[in-house]
């Protein structure tokens, strides 16, 4: 069996989200019972699994991400020519059910090609789908900010222990967008007008169409920083410490890994950025986190619990690794 093949279930996500929205009624949620209600029961059970190939360059793996790519602009534009139709209460469950969709498939597919050839179709697929959530200042903010200082105290997306991922969030955003205006002042405004123009005429075609979108925005942004607040949480490296694989969170759980483009092997991710998905492997070296990405967030929403988690691992990690 190929081993692309179980990376097609992410597919899933946006898919039911669309789906959904067809169907109507209570199904238009269906997103929000399938990645926050399934998902993590199948986290649970699926297990883990080490196995990967580091060689692996079979063009499969590049058209599933392509395809999440082109679904992402697609499931918005379903959505909020549903809202402009026919206003209807079930249109608001359904602007949380493509957040999910748009964090879980886009914005990880947008991480995924905005580190591709600058420019590429690949690189402007990814620009389209953070533009789906306003979110255009990430690929700058991330890729010359984070992947330069993670783990550190002045990386905006790494959190120390004890902060919850509440404050966390409220927190990151202002210094993200500053980040990505001191990095690139230019790109900074060029990204912002867009938005801006982008959001006018949603508001021109209705506050209904301009609400859905926000809210499913708001939502996958909120997904995207419990990601980015998990996984670097409590490591710290100081300034003129070398990065290394101990100082980002791994996961092998095989239903996170699958159904999100193997985001949970990050290490791996950071210490060549340039690896495609299906490269990325597995470090000894890295502290283990509890649970797959699905359970984790529902674990986070929990602070004390997650704290307690949190600091359990990263204790048996040392006592492991000393």
């Amino acid at each position: 069996m190929g081993r692309w093949l179980p990376h097609l279930i992410g597919l899933l996500t946006p898919i039911a989200a669309m789906a959904g929205i067809f169907a109507g009624g209570w199904m238009m949620g269906a997103t929000i019972y399938l990645a926050l209600g399934i998902y993590p029961f199948l986290d649970l059970i699926a297990g883990k699994s080490s196995k990967t190939d580091p060689l692996e360059e079979g063009k499969a793996f590049n058209y599933i991400v392509h395809i999440h790519a082109i679904l992402v602009p697609t499931v918005v534009i379903v959505l909020l020519y549903a809202a402009y139709q026919e206003y209807s209460s079930f249109i608001w469950l359904a602007a949380i059910s493509v957040g999910l969709s748009s964090g879980a498939s886009g914005i990880v597919t947008a991480h995924e090609l905005g580190h591709r050839r600058p420019r590429s179709v690949s690189w402007w697929l990814s620009r389209l789908d953070l533009m789906c959530v306003l979110y255009l200042h990430f690929t700058v903010e991330h890729n010359h900010t984070h992947h330069k200082h993670w783990a550190r105290p002045r990386d905006p997306t790494s959190s120390p222990w004890g902060r919850n991922v509440y404050f966390h969030f409220l927190r990151t955003i202002p210094l993200q967008l500053r980040g990505a205006y001191r990095a690139r002042p230019r790109d900074f405004r060029y990204s912002m007008l867009v938005q801006a123009c982008l959001l006018l005429l949603l508001a021109l075609i209705s506050p209904v169409v301009l609400g859905a979108f926000l809210v499913q925005a708001f939502v996958a942004v909120f997904l995207l920083e419990f990601v980015n607040y998990l996984q670097h949480h409590g490591l710290v490296r100081e300034d003129g410490e070398r990065a290394n694989a101990s100082h980002a969170w791994e996961s092998r759980h095989r239903w996170s890994r699958w159904t999100l483009l193997e985001l949970p092997l990050h290490p791996s991710h950071h210490l060549k950025s340039s690896t495609p998905y299906q490269r990325l492997d597995t470090h000894n070296e890295s502290p283990q986190l509890p649970n797959g990405y699905y359970v984790m967030f529902w674990t986070a929403l929990i602070p004390p619990l997650f704290h307690y988690r949190m600091k359990k691992s990263y204790q048996q990690y040392k006592q492991h690794t000393s």
